[in-house]
């Protein structure tokens, strides 16, 4: 087990415990906390503001979690992937922490086993941080928080909100660790203002992230970093409730995403399970909702995209042309950076998972063009034609979509719940026809795997119908034998 204690209030002295302990210092703006808030140039996201104690605590454990994610690699692990994770978190309230039920929640998140340990403490995570007032303090006059990472989902999802009620004012929250996305949400961010006005949103950028080594820390985290994050989500939802929660009980947050990525069903069996990502499942929102009400956090957590497909969000926008627009600098990319180092116009890579949902959603109402994207997955160029690893997902989309999938493939990925199997079935398939008819427009590399894939399913089918057939010949009372 990698073990993990947080300290908001780091004692002079050697901290106590086993010399494998990793502590979690957090000291917002000194260089000797391992919890880094706000790059070089310091950090505005807590200026001004204030939450009520329960929302803080939880937004602790969000940016812990975050950072136990990002510190402890998968491949210590005895399967290679599931870690065993204890946290010592400092709290106000430990009876209800202890009854809430991080443990469901957080394994179902990142697909680890976590031991979460609440111990009391009496001073707030913010006592003594610059430019935070003493008293609960509403961050501004805002209706609603919405989470705004720069992507397609969450650029329609604004303009959805801002249009819906005239007079809504909204606080945008983005997090970032300096990249690609950073950059699209700021471009995305002062398109928005100067079409709705500036008075209508306030904007929080969140930087947070594991500290690097550096002198004065306790005990430096491991230099090396997970790259399999499961758990930002957590860090992004518990960081727009505290906003919420500062401004009253029952403000909203909102949270974009479309429900056929959100339920994310495995594409293939290499896949399955936690292997797939789980940061928007209704089965983790569900859980999230439940553990927060539990410490005292009620704000509603809402996803008004939860039971459409991408394609779906984009034909119902409430101001296309505007969408239309600004939708090319937005970012969807699971790894913007990646063609840096191919030296390639950075953006949308093009062919990891989350591109290709986005470019057959965009072929749905018509927007679909290979520009702004660094690999055309639809002609196989440099991918299919060279068979690199970049080739992983886009091969996986391919034998998904032309697969035989039977209904209960919606629950590989985690229960639904709400009873809404059947909405989201209809959503998982319409995702699934909305990919097919983009990729019936491929040439090339790629339109030789699909030629291929169609053969190979065909001829399943055949010799599925032949066994039928034989199984049913060989039965002398006339009834199909079951397989």
């Amino acid at each position: 087990m990698t073990s993990y204690r947080v300290r908001t209030h780091p004692d002079a002295t050697t901290p106590t415990g086993p010399e494998d302990l990793r502590l979690l210092d957090w000291i917002p703006g000194k260089a000797e906390s391992t919890i880094q808030l706000g790059s070089r140039a310091g950090s505005r996201f807590f200026n001004g503001w204030r939450a009520p104690r329960a929302a803080l605590d939880l937004f602790l454990l969000g940016a812990s979690v975050y950072c136990v994610d990002k510190a402890t690699r998968r491949d210590s692990a005895a399967d290679v992937w599931t870690r065993e994770l204890s946290v010592a978190l400092p709290v106000a309230d430990v009876d209800a922490w202890r009854e809430a039920p991080w443990r469901e929640t957080l394994d179902f998140l990142t697909g680890d086993r976590w031991t979460v340990t609440p111990h009391a403490e009496s001073r707030s995570p913010l006592d003594g941080v610059r430019g935070v007032p003493e008293d609960v303090t509403p961050v501004a006059k805002v209706d609603a928080v919405s989470l705004f990472s720069g992507g397609l989902d969450s650029l329609t999802g604004v303009i959805d909100l801002l249009e819906e009620e005239p007079d809504r004012r909204l606080c945008l929250i983005s997090h970032n660790e300096g990249d690609q996305a950073s950059t699209a949400q700021k471009t995305l961010i002062a398109a928005l203002r100067a079409h709705y006005g500036a008075e209508r949103l306030e904007v929080r950028s969140l930087f947070l992230r594991p500290a690097p080594a550096a002198a004065g820390q306790a005990r430096p985290l491991p230099s090396e970093r997970e790259t399999t994050t499961r758990a930002r989500s957590m860090l992004f939802l518990t960081a727009g409730l505290a906003l919420a929660s500062s401004v009253g009980p029952d403000v909203p947050v909102y949270i974009p995403e479309n429900g056929f990525i959100g339920i994310n069903v495995p594409l293939t069996r290499a896949r399955s399970g936690s292997y797939s990502t789980r940061t928007t499942h209704p089965q983790f929102i569900s859980l999230l909702r439940g553990s927060a009400a539990r410490v005292g956090v009620s704000n509603p957590i809402l996803n008004p995209f939860r039971l459409k497909t991408k394609g779906e969000i984009l034909a119902g926008s409430k101001n296309p042309d505007l969408l239309r627009r600004l939708a090319p600098d937005s970012i969807s990319c699971s790894h913007p950076e990646a063609a840096r180092y191919a030296e390639r116009e950075q953006g949308n890579c093009g062919y990891c998972f989350p591109c290709l949902i986005r470019r057959s959603s965009m072929a749905h109402v018509g927007w679909d063009s290979a520009d702004r994207y660094a690999w055309d997955a639809l002609s196989g160029k440099d991918l299919l034609d060279r068979n690199t690893r970049r080739a992983a997902d886009l091969r996986a989309v391919i034998n998904g979509v032309y697969a035989d999938h039977p209904d209960r493939n919606i629950f590989r990925n985690g229960p639904i719940p709400d009873g809404e199997h059947r909405e989201f079935l209809r959503v998982w398939r319409g995702g699934i026809e909305e990919l097919r008819l983009w990729l019936d427009g491929a040439t090339g590399a790629t339109a030789e795997v699909v030629r291929l894939q169609e053969r190979a399913v065909r001829r399943k089918a055949v010799a599925s119908a032949r066994a039928a057939l034989d199984r049913e010949a060989d039965d002398p009372s006339g009834r199909r034998t079951p397989p």
